[in-house]
């Protein structure tokens, strides 16, 4: 396998394909998932010339489970170091949920020439839970039952949460893709508990207002209105005021996991704003 040691002697998974010298187009996976979900983007990307790379997240899919380092900050730096060792430079990078915080903040104090567009899908950013400066939030109830599912019954929750509001398949008429499913179970039981756990106050309790703000690259926000998991109206509509050059493209009864149910519709308009 593809690793790295980071400088806290984490190990972290990657994958990286395609020709290196071709610009690179980096994924950041959703909790709890890993590097596996992107597996229909990275092989489109692939089809259309670029190096495509992939990492799972710590404490998620094969890198390591860690108890410790499980915040935002730690991540972002860990696509730091990636970025450093397979010498990326002028990257798209796209992430989706907590991946789209990641990339958020990564993007923000990444050095000079490695980014050079990002791409947020159905992402956090700028901040998920309820607050007196975010009184139209997700209660923390909601983010405590998460912990409490997580707790109780892992494998279970890990089936419930795929199976209903994650791709939408808990709506009348949805077409249900039990392979989706299945690998969504796959993966998640793949990572940690502890880590898993660890991140549902990050995704959660994150506030990235001022990495939004302090963003000066093109960003593309991609956002289903349909979205249970992550609402459109905490997220992208608030997201999109507060980036500098910021594109918003929504789709109507698509759900949190768009990208994957609708790969046909999300890649093209992905692709062209990469190459406009």
């Amino acid at each position: 396998m593809a690793t790295i040691t980071t400088s806290d002697g984490t190990t972290l998974f990657y994958k990286d394909w395609g020709p290196k010298d071709a610009q690179p187009v980096v994924f950041h996976h959703g909790w709890p998932l890993s590097a596996d979900d992107w597996d229909n983007q990275m092989l489109f990307f692939l089809s259309e010339g670029y190096r495509v790379i992939a990492h799972d997240r710590r404490g998620h899919g094969r890198s390591d489970q860690t108890d410790t380092g499980n915040d935002m900050d730690t991540y972002a730096a860990d696509v730091a170091e990636l970025a450093k060792a397979l010498d990326l430079r002028d990257a798209i990078h796209i992430g989706h949920s907590t991946g789209g915080g990641e990339v958020t903040r990564y993007a923000v104090r990444a050095e000079r020439g490695r980014v050079a567009k990002i791409i947020l899908i159905a992402a956090i950013p700028p901040v998920m839970v309820k607050s007196d400066t975010n009184p139209d939030g997700v209660p923390m109830d909601v983010f405590n039952g998460l912990r409490s599912a997580l707790e109780t019954n892992r494998a279970q929750f890990y089936r419930d949460l795929p199976s209903g509001p994650f791709y939408g398949f808990n709506r009348e008429g949805a077409t249900v893709s039990q392979g989706l499913i299945d690998n969504w179970w796959r993966q998640g039981m793949n990572g940690g508990a502890k880590a898993h756990h660890d991140c549902i106050a990050v995704f959660s309790e994150t506030d990235f207002t001022e990495d939004l703000k302090a963003l000066t690259i093109p960003v593309l926000i991609i956002h289903g209105e349909d979205d249970q998991i992550v609402p459109i109206e905490n997220a992208a509509h608030k997201a999109i005021k507060l980036v500098n050059d910021g594109t918003l493209k929504t789709y109507r009864g698509l759900s949190h996991g768009l990208f994957a149910t609708h790969p046909e519709v999300v890649n093209p308009d992905m692709l062209a704003f990469i190459r406009a």
